[in-house]
């Protein structure tokens, strides 16, 4: 269950990397919320997951989700170059992220 938590704080910590973008420097009250309300919920749901999980793996994977979560999303919605060198060093973090969970035992 912490790990599926920990997922969704990491999916968090994307709707809030994105938010930023949207927020204009905080100046916009709409945006402004929901980023503050995004990171907020997933500092929360990390800090549940940190309850069984070991620190470093966990903080590890939630940054790479939110990592690549927001990689992905500058390519999609601000048409960021997708290199293939970004990519493939996208695909490096994923593979991280995977090697990280295989070798926890939690």
């Amino acid at each position: 269950m912490n790990w599926l938590l920990l997922i969704v704080a990491g999916l968090f910590e994307v709707v809030w990397a994105i938010g930023l973008k949207y927020t204009e420097g905080f100046t916009r009250p709409g945006p402004s919320l929901i980023t503050l309300g995004a990171m907020a919920i997933s500092f929360w749901l990390l800090s549940i997951a940190l309850r069984t999980l070991p620190l470093g793996t966990a903080y590890a994977v939630w940054v790479g989700i939110g990592a690549v979560g927001t990689a992905v999303a500058g390519i999609v919605l601000f048409q960021e170059a997708a290199t293939p060198l970004k990519l493939a060093s996208l695909v490096l973090v994923i593979a991280g992220i995977v090697g990280l969970k295989l070798a926890s035992t939690a």
